[in-house]
């Protein structure tokens, strides 16, 4: 994997059924295998909302396993989230990954955030 495409965030986006989660997950591996860090931040409006998993084809844990990923599954869908929640949540992930020395991938197809 070059070293040139994990120096900025990247970004995996398309329609539903499009595959975007295996291709982020398939990348974190790749680049966990060359020694490098890489940390999915899903920016799916509905899979922040806790049991939304199977209506928002969120990775399951199985295919999550050795891949951090975030904002999966993380506000009580009683919850209000706005575009400017979202986004802090986001943006707080990605300073962390960040923090660590890894790369941040944001994944999805909402086009919203």
């Amino acid at each position: 994997m070059s070293d040139h495409l994990l120096t900025r965030p990247l970004a995996v986006v398309g329609p539903t059924a499009s595959g975007k989660t295996a291709l982020a997950l398939a990348l974190a591996r790749s680049a966990a295998a060359s020694g490098r860090s890489v940390e999915l931040v899903s920016v799916d409006s509905m899979a922040v909302y806790e049991g939304m998993a199977v209506g928002t084809a969120a990775p399951t844990d199985e295919e999550r396993a050795g891949v951090p990923v975030h904002l999966v599954g993380v506000v009580d869908p009683s919850a209000e989230c706005s575009l400017a929640e979202f986004v802090r949540l986001a943006e707080d992930a990605a300073d962390g990954i960040r923090s660590r020395g890894a790369v941040p991938v944001l994944v999805g197809g909402t086009g919203l955030y």
